[in-house]
């Protein structure tokens, strides 16, 4: 059961990336804790999935088929379900990394993970934020990364993407707190998602995890959905612009 002070009841979230992994366990957490959905991803197919999930759990789901990246598409078809009522949170979680050695990165690389991290998450925010202010109230939350915070061995240009959500989570909070916008930013270490999936696989890799992470196990999805809902609830009024790392201890530990 949760506290009436992260309870969602009738909320209104938006996430990215909401078919896999990270997203789908902050959509569905965000249903079980009585918010209304709205899931952006590009696949058909799982949107309605997870819809259904939504749907299982007594709270309406609405699906936009859409790239991170077609910000006029997603602008359209939100302006359609936010015609009736506020929108209250918005979850920017869409995210990509290409695991090149920083001699390697192409140009092409380098746009495409910098489109997909770190420019639709201002140019939504920015979105959000609009439909935020005049009604005095709102949250933004972005999925950063550990890698926003310390130096990862591969994936540079990730790594800048997600340390450059960490400052824009600032500085927006700093812009928006005069309405009544709390932004916040999550960091994770490694969970079962897509983008991990085949490295969690290679025991040795694993076991390298594992050594630079104080509690020595691999985070379960349903502990950072816990992070998003504090974040997105009333729980969390009083914080804005902070970055919290669910790693398993991984920041404080080093290499």
């Amino acid at each position: 059961m949760f506290l009436p002070s992260f309870k969602l009841t009738n909320k209104l979230a938006v996430i990215t990336g909401a078919t896999k992994g990270i997203g789908k366990a902050i959509a569905v957490s965000y249903a079980e804790a009585g918010a209304d959905v709205v899931l952006i991803a590009r696949s058909k197919e799982q949107l309605e999935e997870v819809k259904a999930v939504i749907e299982e759990l007594g709270r309406k789901a609405f699906t936009i088929q859409a790239d991170v990246n077609e910000y006029e598409l997603i602008k359209k078809q939100m302006d359609g379900i936010i015609a009736e009522r506020p929108l209250d949170i918005w979850v920017n979680n869409a995210g990509m990394n290409i695991r090149s050695e920083a001699m390697e990165v192409t140009e092409a690389e380098w746009d495409q993970i910098v489109s997909t991290n770190m420019k639709s998450a201002f140019f939504l925010s920015q979105y959000a934020a609009e439909n935020m202010k005049d009604n005095q109230q709102g949250k933004i939350i972005n999925i950063s990364s550990v890698g926003g915070h310390t130096a990862l061995r591969t994936g540079v240009v990730y790594a800048m993407t997600k340390s450059a959500l960490i400052q824009m989570t600032k500085n927006l909070a700093m812009e928006w707190g005069k309405y009544n916008i709390n932004v916040n930013a999550i960091g994770p270490w490694y969970f079962p998602t897509a983008l991990t999936e085949k490295l969690l696989q290679d025991e040795n890799y694993v076991q390298d995890i594992l050594s630079r992470t104080p509690l020595k196990r691999i985070g379960k999805l349903s502990e950072l959905a816990g992070t998003a809902v504090f974040l997105a609830a009333e729980a969390s009024d009083y914080m804005t612009g902070q970055t919290l790392f669910v790693d398993g201890g991984m920041t404080i530990y080093g290499f």
